[in-house]
């Protein structure tokens, strides 16, 4: 990933994309949903390389909900299989190219080769600096925030909005800017609803399968065209 220094674009430096639409691709062309996953992790994969190019230094992406369990067993398992492709096909590249790979959510229930290669994906991009991926897989926002509660209970530590805030999976992480869905939805189903805040929203008409680098630069330029407050005051004209 050879761009230029993302520390000169005005932003956003964090994207969340919540990528919806693949089984909709797929029922549309009359294909099982299986070749929409596939060709969404290809749009995954273009999103990855396009990123950095527009001053993006962290990209989350909603990978499998906690409530994703409850599809049929032949879509999980196709799910889980894609899993096992991509970090077999990816993970040279992605260390090789500086990212650092983190698995956000619950790392019990899932199956014991899936949780060793999340485990084997961290440990070996851990030291890289140039590009920061997170992937929810077993996530859920609600979830989360009780996982974050009871961690905190259990320690002792006294409760504040920066101790919750580090108790969270994207607790090392940087804040969210902004938070992309795809497929004309307009709701966040339960994905990143603490680190949600503050962060701009755009929702996108295109299925998830056909997202490039001309969709995510357009979201990119809306954000850059809003003025963040805060909570404060807007801007005054000169």
């Amino acid at each position: 990933m050879s761009d230029p220094d993302p520390d000169q674009a005005p932003g956003p430096r964090h994207v969340a994309i919540i990528m919806d639409g693949n089984g909709r691709w797929a029922a549309r062309r009359g294909l099982p949903r299986a070749v929409g996953h596939r060709e969404g992790v290809q749009a995954l994969k273009r999103t990855i390389q396009s990123a950095p190019k527009l001053g993006v230094r962290c990209l989350t992406v909603f990978g499998f909900s906690t409530e994703n369990w409850n599809r049929s067993a032949e879509e999980v398992s196709d799910l889980m299989g894609l899993v096992r492709a991509y970090v077999g096909s990816d993970l040279a590249r992605l260390k090789r190219e500086g990212v650092k790979v983190r698995i956000l959510g619950r790392r019990e229930g899932l199956p014991p080769d899936i949780a060793d290669i999340v485990a084997r994906t961290e440990r070996e991009t851990a030291g890289n600096e140039q590009f920061r991926l997170q992937v929810a897989f077993n996530y859920g926002g609600r979830a989360d925030i009780v996982d974050a509660a009871r961690k905190l209970a259990a320690s002792g530590e006294a409760i504040d909005e920066d101790a919750f805030g580090r108790a969270l999976s994207t607790g090392d992480g940087p804040p969210v800017d902004l938070i992309v869905r795809t497929s004309g939805e307009t709701r966040l189903s339960n994905f990143l609803l603490w680190e949600a805040a503050y962060a701009e929203f755009v929702f996108q008409d295109v299925l998830w399968p056909d997202y490039g680098e001309a969709h995510l630069a357009e979201a990119v330029n809306a954000f850059r065209s809003r003025d963040r407050r805060y909570g404060g005051r807007p801007a005054v004209p000169a």
